[in-house]
């Protein structure tokens, strides 16, 4: 039985503009029945700091000090991806729940090895875009037939980030081992979205390309050696018969950096838009059809970094219902191994210039398939 009110500990909610601070903590703070319970850091210093900025009652420099800490309900995982593995199997041995930022791994068997812990633990995956009102109103209006049948989308997704200059402490970024990337997050994002509207990919085309091989690191004057792709395309057909292009690019200017959905039926369009810096994942999102329609939903909180904590709040309050209801329909991490999975198709469509076939398999058939695996020893 949870608490009444939801108990979060973030790790790596630190003051200097990290993801948490811009989203995750105004999310938290906004909502009724979730209170920031404490912050882990990786200094007494900084952490100390983060609670008291953040009004959390308690601070930690032992990140699993305070996984296992009774008064904590969810841990939040906000930390590098090479840092997921180690931080989330320990929350769920704990038998917590957990939110972990997007990509959850740096490979698939990470990802996977992942999900085959979870058994009953609750979790939730920052693939946040999925839950937007305005994605979950047009994905209504695809299934009550007022576009008529979906024919075809153009997607376009940029983001300020992955350019030819950043500081060091993104240098990370140009490692395809970290398993963060322009291809695993605004790629994961973009895609994700994709399905949520118009239904599961089954097959794709790819080509990737590295525009700025040479990256300026600012902070520091040097220059890294980037290898892994800065820009994307990806050309796929989704169980709705629908065909759809994805133009996912980086190092675009902040002002100029936009996401563009536009999906032409038999018998009207539809189109979401957004224009967050960091990807359209961290803003809100606008729907506009050739019908009348009723409005998206409320956000049950907003704030943040130019409206970063719209979204993480929707993850956020989806997973507080979970738990008091004991229900399961937040977007997990079965949902990121499916998502890991259709990214590394990309990656092999790319690689190898070949169309691939995507086997989808979600909800209880991807269940089904983790206890088999975890049976078997893989």
């Amino acid at each position: 039985m949870f608490q009444e009110q939801i108990r979060v500990g973030i790790i790596g909610a630190d003051t200097k503009k990290s993801w948490a601070q811009l989203s995750h903590v105004p999310a938290i703070n906004g909502l009724p029945g979730v209170k920031l319970a404490a912050v882990a850091t990786l200094d007494e210093q900084s952490a100390r700091q983060a609670a008291e900025a953040f009004g959390a009652d308690r601070w930690f420099s032992d990140s699993l000090a305070m996984i296992h800490d009774d008064l904590i309900d969810v841990i939040t995982i906000a930390v590098k991806v090479p840092a997921h593995r180690e931080l989330v199997l320990a929350a769920l041995n704990a038998g917590k729940a957990v939110y972990c930022e997007a990509p959850l791994g740096r490979s698939v068997a990470e990802t996977e090895e992942m999900a085959r812990a979870v058994r009953s633990r609750h979790t939730a995956i920052g693939l946040q875009a999925h839950l937007n009102p305005a994605v979950r109103r047009a994905a209504e209006l695809l299934s009550s037939g007022s576009i008529g049948r979906p024919l075809n989308a153009r997607i376009v997704s940029s983001t300020a980030g992955f350019g030819p200059e950043m500081p060091s402490v993104y240098d990370y970024f140009n490692t395809p081992s970290s398993g963060a990337n322009l291809l695993t997050i605004t790629g994961g994002h973009t895609l994700d979205v994709v399905e949520a509207v118009l239904g599961p990919i089954i097959e794709l085309d790819a080509r990737t390309e590295t525009l700025w091989p040479a990256v300026k690191l600012t902070d520091t004057g040097g220059h890294s050696v980037r290898e892994a792709p800065d820009h994307i395309d990806v050309l796929g057909k989704t169980r709705s018969g629908a065909v759809f292009t994805a133009d996912i690019s980086g190092g675009v200017a902040p002002e100029d950096a936009r996401f563009t959905f536009e999906i032409r039926g038999s018998e009207g369009w539809l189109s979401l838009t957004g224009g967050h810096p960091y990807g359209f994942q961290a803003g809100d999102l606008k729907l506009t059809s050739h019908t009348p329609f009723v409005a998206p939903d409320e956000h049950p909180v907003s704030g943040g970094f130019m409206g970063a904590a719209i979204n993480v709040g929707e993850v956020y309050a989806h997973l507080v219902h979970d738990l008091h209801a004991g229900t399961y329909n937040t977007p997990g991490f079965e949902h990121a191994l499916h998502n890991a999975r259709l990214i590394d198709a990309v990656r092999r469509a790319a690689e190898r210039g070949e169309r691939q076939k995507i086997k989808s398999l979600q909800g209880e058939d991807l269940r089904k398939e983790l206890i088999t695996n975890a049976r078997n020893g893989f």
